[in-house]
């Protein structure tokens, strides 16, 4: 906790109230040390606020003091309205130091689906830093505290030790509270950092909401080690690339889509880039073939970039290749993780990417995996399974729903919901989603083989795949392209392009073009809203 006798600008000062004693690993008490450590080194910074180590430390304790007085409880969940502002991981730090669970939700949802999660949460009290949330009714502002009149739920042994409620994105269905507790959450920022070694006095880049689990531990594990949380409110190419010229950025995290956008939007793009083969026979664009420039001055401009951290959906190879050439001086990571199991369950490092390209890489410490039937035995390596996992850094459960968290096991293993297979023994390669696989004429299809096939294509920026219902052969594949700025790929040269690379049956039956890929909430790509929007009829027929 923090030394007594400080000024009045820092930490508390004898006879004022302590945040509640912690039990154990705590994010609140993390950060403060953090705070005690780097007092006037700059902490978090945006176009409109900065903040250094020792005011983070000040304003969350303050928080914590009236959350307190307010009567929230130990374990008690707690929302945080939130948009990337400093104040939003300011009043993280002050939920947890006073003993409640943070529950992010976006501050720019609609009155009712603000409400339909302060409801699923049973949260009774909440921050909205910038008071601009639309509040459902029964709920009332003090300055940036929300209150209704809502009673205290009852204990709940899923919520003890509680730091997170994160709500899945819920493409399908209702979205789950999945509650993660400090011991776990603080674990696995330890086993991160000792694969990526974050430092004192590095600025990490976000454009991650912090309602997303990605966004959540770039961000902590940042101000942990004495880093620097440069935010922005969310992605916009420029705004990407003007950060990176300059702000001597040292890491960045992304999901593909952003990377995607990109290079579609970034002035002078290469628009057919040669190409030079792998020593694992991966294709990579060459920056030597644009002669526009456009490669040399981002290389130059961003020397201090070493990290891009990327996730949340799958990387591809196609795209690995562009990024590697464009930022060939930054270790490209590809991380993958289940909100479930705390985020970033395997890595894919640069030096691996020649050969297993396409691939999710090796665990992460900690963390054990199978790959095993719908039964639950093992498959033999290089065949296709469920990937499941077994880790100490496992999420308490879904709040309210225990039946849905008996299911998400199998003989005390995390069930993914990935199908993979294992390549030499050691690394994961992803194979699709078990809900996602398309069933046409009873062969059962990875999407992901088939995007990753018309990725490669040169004139192709990305591309995504599934299945739509059809009387003869049970699902019929559809594929929506989305082609490079400047070139209008057509349908024949696509098909072309994939016969000797796909096996007949997984070649689409409906080629699609369009400006992007349907996106989610969380800004990853959602197929879930591409089979509805095809269902309905709604989509461009093949040409």
């Amino acid at each position: 906790m923090p030394e007594r006798g400080m000024p009045a600008t820092g930490m508390p000062e004898p006879g004022m109230p302590e945040p509640q004693v912690m039990r154990g690993p705590n994010l609140g008490a993390m950060l403060l040390q953090a705070c005690r450590t780097h007092r006037k080194t700059p902490a978090i910074e945006s176009e409109t606020l900065r903040l250094d180590y020792e005011e983070l430390g000040a304003r969350a304790t303050e928080i914590a003091r009236r959350l307190a007085t307010g009567g929230v409880a130990r374990d008690e969940p707690v929302a945080v309205l939130l948009s990337n502002h400093p104040l939003d991981l300011v009043a993280f730090v002050g939920v947890w130091l006073a003993g409640g669970v943070v529950v992010p939700i976006h501050r720019s949802n609609p009155a009712a689906v603000v409400a339909q999660a302060l409801d699923a949460a049973g949260a009774r009290s909440g921050i909205d830093a910038l008071g601009t949330a639309a509040l459902p009714a029964g709920w009332t502002r003090s300055g940036q505290f929300v209150a209704s009149e809502r009673p205290r739920r009852s204990p709940l042994a899923v919520l003890e030790d509680g730091a997170f409620v994160i709500f899945t994105s819920g493409s399908t269905g209702q979205p789950k509270g999945v509650v993660l507790s400090h011991r776990a959450f603080c674990g696995k920022l330890d086993a991160i950092d000792s694969l990526l070694r974050f430092g004192a006095g590095e600025r990490t880049l976000l454009v991650l909401n912090l309602t997303f689990s990605f966004g959540n531990w770039v961000s902590l594990l940042t101000l942990k080690t004495g880093g620097t949380v440069v935010m922005h409110e969310k992605f916009a190419p420029q705004a990407f690339i003007d950060a990176l010229r300059g702000g001597a950025i040292h890491r960045v995290g992304v999901v593909p889509t952003m990377m995607r956008a990109l290079f579609a939007a970034a002035p002078g793009e290469i628009p057919a880039p040669g190409e030079i083969a792998s020593p694992g026979g991966i294709a990579q664009p060459d920056p030597a073939a644009s002669g526009d420039g456009i490669v040399d001055a981002i290389v130059e401009e961003t020397m201090a970039l070493r990290q891009i951290l990327i996730g949340g959906e799958p990387l591809g190879r196609a795209l690995a290749a562009q990024l590697m050439a464009r930022f060939p001086r930054a270790r490209l990571i590809d991380i993958y993780g289940l909100t479930e199991s705390s985020t970033s369950d395997f890595f894919l490092f640069p030096e691996d990417h020649p050969r297993y390209s396409g691939c999710i890489g090796r665990p992460s410490p900690g963390v054990e995996f199978r790959i095993a039937t719908a039964g639950g035995v093992e498959v033999p390596d290089g065949e296709v399974g469920e990937l499941q996992l077994r880790t100490p850094f496992v999420m308490n459960g879904y709040l309210d729903a225990p039946e849905t968290t008996r299911a998400a096991f199998q003989d005390g293993w995390l069930r993914t919901g990935d199908m993979a297979r294992l390549r030499d023994g050691e690394v994961v390669e992803l194979a699709g989603r078990a809900k996602e696989l398309i069933s046409r004429g009873g062969n059962k299809v990875s999407p992901l083989e088939i995007e990753q096939v018309f990725a490669e294509h040169p004139e192709v920026a990305a591309a995504m795949a599934t299945g739509v219902a059809d009387a003869i052969l049970g699902e019929r594949i559809h594929l929506l392209v989305v082609p490079r700025p400047g070139r209008s790929p057509t349908e024949a040269a696509l098909r072309e392009f994939a016969a000797p690379r796909l096996p007949r049956f997984k070649q689409p039956d409906a080629i699609h073009f369009g400006a992007e890929l349907p996106m989610g909430r969380t800004g990853k790509a959602d197929r879930a809203a591409l089979r509805r929007t095809l269902e309905s009829g709604d989509a461009p027929t093949a040409g």
